[in-house]
């Protein structure tokens, strides 16, 4: 469980980098001891030898000789002045020279290389080493020496730096340990208390984290989880107050159906006047009355958070359009608005028209309330063509364009009104009806010049344009 933990993991990947950090340190390291040593050979050799130059007639009792050459560890002294090489000290080698070493050029790299090939060679052996005399006591001296105490001496030194690299590592590894559990670990738990108390209660507005680290990472990632959070408060008090406002108006929409209901009777028994003026209104007050009865009784399956599903046949675009189309001239102001149109003559398509002719008329109030709010005249197209894979419906308008604020949320519920008193629910509900019948309203397109909307149908849901027979 330790080494699951982000401070236990780092305090292991702390020791093993220091130990590998240790071994490059540790090659150089052994194969400067194995210079040193040598190079303390021939000083004590040529010292031994100072005794014989130092006598009279250059002779010396063999004991001491012997005392000499093993204090200094070496077998024979050779040393070379005015070009004559002479074998100042000597005595008896138990076997014929190995190798030659001269240390007085050689190169980092074969110095390590000799070293490491020491260690790894356990036969004992004699070697020749060649330096140079101190205080210019000569041009060289050279002198024989065994392996065994060479090999002995790197090995212990070697143990003696592994020893202290373990220790080293050890201790710094401590030291990081504490400082990632102070620094890292405790602000991360931290973080994480935090999370979790605001998955526990997230309406509890005391649960959002205050950013306190000093350390700037920590900061941002502190200062991101508040950001989420208050969003994430703020859209779930929405929800409940979008779900209050469902369930309202739910109710109001019940009570208007039956309102509705009781016009539709009178208004049907308006259609029997002989009236001209009556009949010829008449019909589209039924129509209108109906509509709104149907609206209802979407809004009260809309509450449900489903819309009911559409009723496909042949519908009429010609007379569907014109019938949106009609309903916004009586509405408009001033005839500033201009209405056009440019379908295929005779064209039916298949959906269901009480949906359809919804969706048109919520694009078509759109277009000409955006033109009456610019306070100038313009003009609102409807037009259909074929397309790749199915046939597209266009509504597009002059007008001023949407505002960027409402083009994040567009199509969302009580996000996209740019209208005083709108409810924002037009476009969600078109584009959620235009889904039902397996197509998509898009927003191609808004500018100064105007907005234009897209309701694309596949195919298999729109048939062909044909004829009325």
């Amino acid at each position: 469980m330790f080494l699951n933990s982000l401070s236990g993991r780092f305090l292991l990947l702390t020791i093993v980098f220091v130990m590998l950090a240790e071994v490059f340190i540790f090659v150089p390291s052994v194969a400067r001891f194995r210079e040193d040593y040598l190079l303390a050979r021939l000083e004590r050799a040529q010292i031994a030898s100072l005794a014989l130059l130092a006598s009279e007639d250059d002779m010396i009792e063999p004991d001491l000789a012997e005392e000499l050459l093993r204090n200094a560890g070496v077998y024979n002294v050779v040393l070379r002045r005015n070009e004559v090489r002479e074998l100042i000290l000597s005595s008896d080698m138990p076997r014929p020279v190995d190798s030659t070493f001269d240390l007085r050029a050689a190169s980092p790299w074969a110095l390590i290389g000799d070293a490491l090939s020491r260690l790894w060679d356990t036969e004992p052996q004699v070697i020749r080493v060649i330096g140079e005399p101190l205080r210019d006591a000569g041009l060289l001296i050279e002198v024989t020496m065994p392996t065994q105490p060479l090999r002995a001496a790197m090995i212990d030194y070697g143990l003696r730096i592994l020893a202290l690299s373990a220790a080293i590592s050890i201790f710094t590894a401590f030291l990081l340990f504490l400082a990632v559990r102070r620094f890292l670990v405790t602000p991360i738990s931290r973080v994480i208390t935090h999370v979790k108390a605001y998955e526990a209660a997230p309406d509890d507005a005391r649960q959002i984290i205050t950013p306190t680290a000093s350390i700037r990472e920590l900061r941002e990632a502190e200062e991101a989880l508040r950001s989420m959070q208050t969003q994430l408060s703020q859209s779930l008090r929405q929800k409940d107050r979008l779900a209050a406002l469902g369930g309202a108006v739910a109710r109001v929409s019940h009570d208007l159906r039956n309102m509705l209901s009781t016009a539709q009777l009178l208004a049907d028994r308006m259609e029997q006047s002989a009236d001209p003026t009556v009949q010829r209104t008449a019909p589209k007050l039924v129509g209108s009355i109906s509509r709104a009865v149907n609206l209802c009784e979407s809004t009260l399956a809309f509450g449900r958070a489903e819309e009911p599903a559409p009723h496909l046949g042949e519908v009429a675009l010609g007379p569907l359009v014109t019938d949106a189309i009609e309903n916004e001239k009586l509405a408009a102001e001033g005839g500033r608005v201009r209405f056009e149109t440019d379908l295929p003559a005779g064209a039916v398509i298949r959906g269901d028209a009480e949906q359809l002719h919804r969706v048109l008329s919520n694009l078509v109030r759109n277009a000409r309330e955006a033109i009456e709010g610019a306070g100038k005249s313009g003009t609102v197209r409807v037009s259909a063509e074929a397309e790749s894979g199915g046939w597209t419906i266009r509504v597009a308008d002059t007008g001023p364009g949407l505002p960027a604020k409402a083009l994040d949320h567009i199509f969302e519920p009580f996000h996209a009104t740019t209208r005083r008193g709108g409810s924002g629910l037009g476009l969600a509900i078109a584009a959620e009806l235009v889904r039902g019948h397996g197509g998509t309203l898009e927003l191609v397109r808004t500018d100064e010049t105007g907005t234009e909307f897209a309701i694309r149908l596949p195919a298999a849901t729109l048939g062909e344009f044909r004829k009325n027979p």
